[in-house]
């Protein structure tokens, strides 16, 4: 499914309305100084992990540049355009990790580090009533990263099948994205 249908359904499917947009615009001056330590936090939580970590620190650089991309993905959440634009990057980032050999099995309880330091900031810094909508806007939009991020797995995956270059899962999703990413540029 084409990454902007696939984000409008999604949007219908979680009940993100305009008033969830605009408190996740409101968010942004808040949420967007978290990234580079939530980004930390992530990265440490996936290099304790050994299998991910031999892909993280498998070439020179590659986690300070994953930082950086977190960091703006990240702020990205809070941007308040949610259209075909932030779903084709959105998914692109699914197919990147995907080409590099990170399985969602690692991504998906990451996520959840994301989340946890999110919500533990909003609780520290927003004091009222608005505490509710402000949580509720942003699982609602962790819940599209995820499945939009799944979906570029499984699309990888299946590309990778039908390509004929793999016989199990993990070979299909690698060479599948890899061939997808090749494709799109």
């Amino acid at each position: 499914m084409e990454a902007k249908a696939l984000l409008n359904k999604l949007i219908c499917r979680t009940g993100l309305l305009e008033q969830h947009v605009q408190i996740l615009r409101k968010l942004e001056p808040l949420m967007s100084p978290m990234a580079s330590e939530i980004a930390l936090a992530f990265y440490d939580y996936l290099g304790r992990d050994e299998e991910m970590r031999a892909i993280l620190w498998n070439s020179p650089g590659r986690v300070e540049r994953l930082h950086m991309s977190f960091s703006n993905w990240y702020r990205g959440l809070f941007c308040g355009s949610y259209d075909g634009e932030y779903a084709e990057k959105r998914a692109r980032i699914g197919l990147v990790h995907a080409a590099i050999g990170v399985k969602p099995s690692f991504i998906m309880p990451a996520f959840g580090i994301v989340q946890e330091l999110s919500l533990e900031h909003l609780r520290n810094t927003i004091r009222s009533a608005e505490i509710f909508s402000a949580v509720e806007a942003f699982q609602k939009i962790m819940a599209i990263e995820a499945a939009i991020m799944q979906d570029s797995y499984m699309q990888a995956m299946e590309f990778g099948y039908r390509l004929g270059v793999a016989t199990d899962q993990e070979k299909a999703l690698v060479m599948g994205a890899r061939a997808m990413l090749e494709k799109a540029s």
